[in-house]
């Protein structure tokens, strides 16, 4: 059974279809990536999923249990991080305040303080900027604290969207290879990224959506030679 399952998800924004009865699964321990132009619906995407908008119709399966109708804090609870586009981290908490709001669902301050060490030793700059204000950061520090506080919640997936924005070309390199540490280390990913060269590359599989439906899906490799991709997507 997948970890993840997404059954003919329709969302709407007012009289606007934004996601056109898209189905999609991801198994425990892969890395899945959805792929596809600005306005395609990745985002629209990850938010129902994640619960922060509710769909018109459809269902998303997580682990067995329909979490469609679950509130967003409660599906964090369930073992689902999300990594928003744009960062969204706490600009006036320090680094340290920051990630210890990621583990506000959990209780045993052993195993947070344990959390705490993994992160920093993921990101060791983190470490270094503790007691920085987050909002002083460059934008691949604030990448990495974003990444950072929702591996504090100890989620079994995290879901990131856009994370290589706006960063330059050193930056994303290291941002798409702690991306794979982390698949490495036991967590399932699925990976919203206009950088769909990057994406396919560390991907197992992916979904390419256009204009709010699933047009094409497979093996990563195998898209990343797909003429009508390389044309669209990678600039080929």
């Amino acid at each position: 059974m997948a970890m993840l399952e997404v059954k003919d998800l329709e969302v709407c924004y007012g009289m606007i279809q934004a996601i056109k009865g898209i189905s999609f699964e991801v198994n425990e321990g892969e890395v899945i990536a959805l792929i596809g132009a600005n306005g395609a619906g990745k985002t629209t995407t990850l938010h129902t999923i994640t619960g922060l908008l509710s769909p018109k119709s459809g269902s998303v399966i997580f682990n067995g249990q329909d979490i469609t109708k679950i509130p967003a804090h409660k599906i964090v609870g369930l073992g689902m991080a999300h990594v928003p586009e744009g960062r969204r981290v706490f600009a006036q908490f320090t680094v340290l305040q920051n990630l210890k709001m990621g583990a506000y669902t959990r209780t045993d301050k052993n195993e947070i303080e344990e959390s705490l060490e993994m992160v920093y030793k993921r990101f060791p700059r983190l470490e270094e900027r503790k007691n920085q204000l987050a909002g002083t950061l460059s934008g691949g520090e604030q990448q990495m604290l974003a990444m950072g506080r929702a591996l504090m919640s100890k989620p079994r997936i995290i879901l990131m969207d856009e994370p290589s924005m706006g960063l330059s070309p050193i930056l994303v390199n290291e941002i798409f290879d702690i991306i794979q540490s982390v698949s490495a280390s036991g967590t399932t990913v699925l990976l919203v990224e206009q950088n769909a060269k990057k994406a396919l590359s560390i991907a197992d599989r992916a979904y390419v959506l256009e204009t709010g439906k699933i047009v094409l899906d497979g093996d990563a490799k195998v898209l990343m030679n797909d003429d009508s991709i390389k044309k669209a997507y990678l600039g080929e």
